[in-house]
């Protein structure tokens, strides 16, 4: 947490044909924070030449030059996404100010494929970050260098913060302002901007896995099983059967199709499950941990420590 002394300030960089929710989400985060009587945030958008600047949606935003980062030596500089990021990511000034302003800033970091941006500018190299998933395979083809991540919410590596698509932009901010005011300021702010207090961020983008295998896939059907039957008999031999598969060429074609194995998959599925249930409130862990599949507290303890960082009983709401 931060010495009572120090400025909580906040730059975020933008360009012509940035998301406006990659904006609006965190900055309704930091905003909030201080009208519930937390420390308040000096926040602040910077673009090249400054002025009004465009988003994807038409609406203009004001901005302040770049230059102007140089006198306000924001504490936490952080790069928005949006369609025009491929355009950004060429931006030699926009790259230079990255690379400048923020080695003077506590932390830099990335909402959605404002990643690209921030790989450009070399903020990313051999380290590990995420982006939305849908832009995944092209951001891991033109950055090897970045250990990409591309099923978590956010990833901190040291200083460098990145996050998942759009809205896990508020999960982002919602872990910043958790790590400069405690926990309890970040769940009061979630609870007041009517969000689930903070996905963490190991956890899976694969809550779109519907979403992510093709358009009529032939494991559509059997993904919305899965969903609504966590508790079930869950292993290879039962899901090849529901597909009238072998064990074998149904394992092969499963991770070959959606990109993760059918054992990764359920557990992700069930985890999200039981997640959700424990946010909820209403059921023990014991209890939680009997529906979705886990068996026992202990199963499900260690599944979500090894996937999402934290235990199940972090994920109560308090």
């Amino acid at each position: 947490m931060h010495a009572p002394t120090e400025t909580l300030s906040v730059s975020f960089l933008i360009y012509p044909g940035f998301q406006l929710l990659d904006l609006a989400g965190p900055l309704a985060v930091f905003e909030t924070a201080g009208h519930l009587g937390g420390r308040p945030y000096r926040l602040s958008t910077h673009a090249v030449g400054g002025g009004l600047v465009r988003p994807s949606c038409g609406i203009p935003v004001l901005s302040e030059p770049l230059e102007a980062l140089a006198t306000q030596a924001p504490d936490t500089v952080l790069v928005v996404g949006g369609y025009g990021s491929r355009q950004a990511m060429q931006d030699g000034a926009l790259l230079e100010a990255l690379r400048t302003h923020g080695g003077r800033a506590r932390r830099v970091g990335s909402v959605c494929s404002g990643a690209f941006v921030l790989a450009a500018s070399g903020w990313l190299d051999g380290r590990r970050a995420t982006t939305h998933w849908a832009r995944s395979q092209e951001f891991a083809r033109r950055f090897p260098q970045v250990r990409l991540e591309p099923d978590c919410i956010h990833v901190q590596d040291g200083p460098v913060w990145t996050s998942a698509g759009i809205t896990a932009g508020t999960d982002l901010a919602l872990a910043l302002l958790a790590a400069d005011q405690g926990e309890a300021l970040a769940r009061a702010v979630a609870r007041q901007l009517v969000v689930y207090y903070r996905r963490p961020g190991g956890q899976s983008q694969f809550s779109a896995l519907l979403e992510m295998s093709p358009s009529g896939g032939r494991f559509a059907t059997l993904l919305d099983h899965i969903r609504q039957n966590p508790g079930a008999a869950l292993d290879v031999d039962s899901l090849a059967e529901h597909c009238h598969m072998s064990p074998r060429h149904f394992a092969r074609s499963f991770k070959a199709e959606l990109g993760i194995t059918p054992a990764r998959a359920v557990e992700r599925l069930r985890i999200e499950a039981a997640c959700a249930a424990l946010e909820e409130g209403g059921l023990s862990v014991k209890a939680v941990a009997e529906r979705y599949g886990f068996g026992d507290p202990e199963r499900l303890r260690r599944a979500c420590q090894r996937v999402l960082g934290i235990s199940p009983v972090a994920l109560r709401r308090v």
